[in-house]
């Protein structure tokens, strides 16, 4: 028996929807990665740059080539203090 042709319309409407999707998805990582590819595989080491990266530049993909880091680099940590709450 032959596929009608009727199923062929939501069939496109599907397949449409997948990739509207996807590229929607792909075009908000890409413009949240500051217009580079996405990062995958990423390990400790790869966290520590990213978190150095943005104390530095103020972006995660950002990078800097100043010889000297900025003077705000030097206050400015990644351990947050935790202040107890005395209820």
């Amino acid at each position: 028996m032959p596929v009608p042709f009727e199923a062929l319309i939501p069939f496109g409407i599907i397949a449409a929807m997948f990739t509207v999707t996807g590229t929607g998805l792909n075009t908000v990582r890409y413009f949240a990665n500051d217009r580079k590819p996405a990062r995958f595989n990423v390990d400790v080491f790869d966290k520590a740059m990213m978190e150095r990266d943005r104390r530095l530049t103020g972006s995660v993909r950002g990078q800097s080539s100043d010889p000297v880091a900025p003077a705000a680099f030097a206050t400015n940590s990644v351990w947050y203090a935790d202040v107890p709450r005395h209820n």
